[in-house]
């Protein structure tokens, strides 16, 4: 157990920020996190924390995985102040970060999300998760289980993920798991892309639309200036901006407002 001071992070607004669908509530102050091949059982107070980690594995995983190195108090300072929609939402969800995530399980996660609620993508991605029972050594003995990888859902077979009721989304999984497998450069090509290349990229396969495709690129690739647009996007377009998208949604900072004015939206203080 290691002991962490650090602004602007806060479990629970990252937790309801819809970026991440794997997080585990432990307690009140708490959440396990499973990534890497490793796990986290972490409690918050304040800006104090307790992790369950070695100071090497905060340094070789969690630092990075929290983005404790951008300085996000700066990015809502350089916000506008006529804009007071954005303003009051960055103070509102200031502890909300861009986790750097593991891409491909970001891709799976946001193929499973497409026209679907949020209970219903955790419902999904633990069914896949359950189904294949992927463990690293650091998770034997325990009852959690990474997201498989392609070779795992394709030894599976492909009525082994037809049963998990996940609709049309397995079609899409299963073409994606295959193509993983015959090309086992995705993932590095991808890291080595612009964001508008991997937007072009990510939108040539069957089932990723334009905002699948910008969650890929904000959470699993942390292009920060992609701006996934949605139906709250689009509210909050309509509601707060006249029908007239602002400026900040072409920020190279778009992608960290985009969680501020989402997670604000959907608390419904406003």
């Amino acid at each position: 157990m290691i002991t962490k001071d650090i602004d602007n992070l806060d479990l629970e607004q990252i937790a309801e920020s819809g970026q991440c669908f794997r997080w585990k509530k432990l307690d009140e102050n708490g959440y396990r996190i499973i990534a890497f091949g490793s796990y986290l059982d972490i409690y918050q107070d304040g800006n104090h924390f307790e992790l369950s980690c070695t100071e090497d594995e905060f340094e070789r995983i969690w630092r990075g995985y929290f983005d404790i190195d951008t300085d996000y108090a700066s990015l809502i300072a350089r916000i506008d102040d006529n804009d007071t929609f954005l303003k009051t939402a960055a103070e509102y969800g200031k502890g909300i970060r861009i986790l750097n995530q593991e891409i491909w399980e970001i891709v799976l996660s946001f193929i499973i999300s497409q026209n679907n609620n949020i209970p219903r993508i955790k419902k999904g991605i633990e069914a896949v998760c359950s189904e294949y029972k992927v463990q690293s050594d650091r998770l034997i003995d325990t009852d959690m289980y990474m997201l498989p990888y392609p070779k795992d859902v394709k030894n599976g077979g492909r009525d082994s993920l037809s049963s998990l009721s996940l609709g049309y989304r397995d079609e899409y999984i299963w073409n994606m798991c295959n193509y993983y497998i015959d090309n086992p450069d995705f993932i590095d090509k991808l890291k080595g892309l612009s964001y508008d290349e991997a937007m072009k990229y990510l939108m040539s396969f069957k089932g990723i639309g334009k905002k699948v495709a910008n969650c890929i690129c904000l959470f699993g690739l942390h292009h920060l200036d992609a701006c996934p647009v949605d139906v709250w996007m689009k509210k909050i377009i309509d509601e707060e901006y006249s029908g007239i998208m602002p400026e900040w949604m072409t920020d190279e900072y778009a992608g960290v407002y985009q969680q501020y004015t989402f997670f604000y939206k959907r608390s419904g203080v406003n």
